[in-house]
């Protein structure tokens, strides 16, 4: 009893300590773009989608090699259909990304993988809590996945992250997103993970409403 106890009062103390620097780099950047700082704070990208990877890692936690090796394919997986996206144009439309997600491996960003990883993660640790059944775990994490997207679509542009040609993601790139997503949350699924259901909630709330409040800004 006492060591659960101990161990569950760690949990809350890396829970509490990682939504409190989620929530303040995030509000931070949201109050900063809105009182004209945008380059100051866009450029500090990397550094943030960074941090959330490392919190993710602290409190999946990920201790494991499956955990590793899933981020890994996962990873992998999202650099792949991101360079045939961004090289060809045939999955996602045309579109090339910006300056301000850091590092490119021939035109994608590394850091693109990484966010691919970190929303597998979250979104199938909260569809496999929200239902018990396979195919609408797939389908709920990765609609998730889809619509946290779609938020981002307004803002990316002027965040110099990607710009579709035409300005506009077209409906193709919400389809492929949807059934890559649906792959990698199979994979996830199969693989029997157990996450932090509060964490990635709270990292998929902060998102959202991070891009969401963009959405609307720039939509104005």
């Amino acid at each position: 009893m006492n060591r659960y106890l101990k161990k569950t009062g760690l949990s809350d103390y890396k829970l509490g300590i990682s939504i409190f620097v989620l929530v303040l780099f995030h509000i931070s950047a949201m109050i900063g773009v809105s009182l004209g700082y945008k380059e100051w704070f866009v450029e500090k990208t990397p550094f943030t989608l960074l941090l959330s990877f490392a919190l993710l890692a602290w409190n999946f936690p990920f201790d494991t090699f499956k955990k590793w090796l899933l981020a890994g394919i996962f990873f992998i997986s999202g650099m792949l259909a991101e360079w045939i996206g961004v090289n060809t144009g045939l999955i996602f439309g045309s579109y090339e990304y910006g300056e301000n997600l850091g590092l490119k491996f021939d035109g994608v960003p590394y850091l693109i993988g990484i966010y691919w990883a970190v929303l597998t993660f979250i979104t199938a640790d909260i569809s496999s809590r929200l239902t018990k059944n396979l195919i609408p775990q797939i389908l709920l994490g990765a609609a998730l996945m889809v619509f946290l997207d779609f938020a981002m679509e307004v803002s990316a542009p002027v965040f110099d992250f990607w710009t579709f040609r035409g300005g506009l993601a077209p409906l193709e790139n919400y389809i492929t997103w949807f059934i890559v997503a649906a792959l990698l949350h199979w994979i996830y699924q199969k693989a029997s993970l157990k996450g932090n259901f509060r964490f990635s909630l709270a990292l998929y709330l902060v998102l959202l409403i991070f891009f969401g409040y963009f959405y609307v800004y720039y939509s104005i």
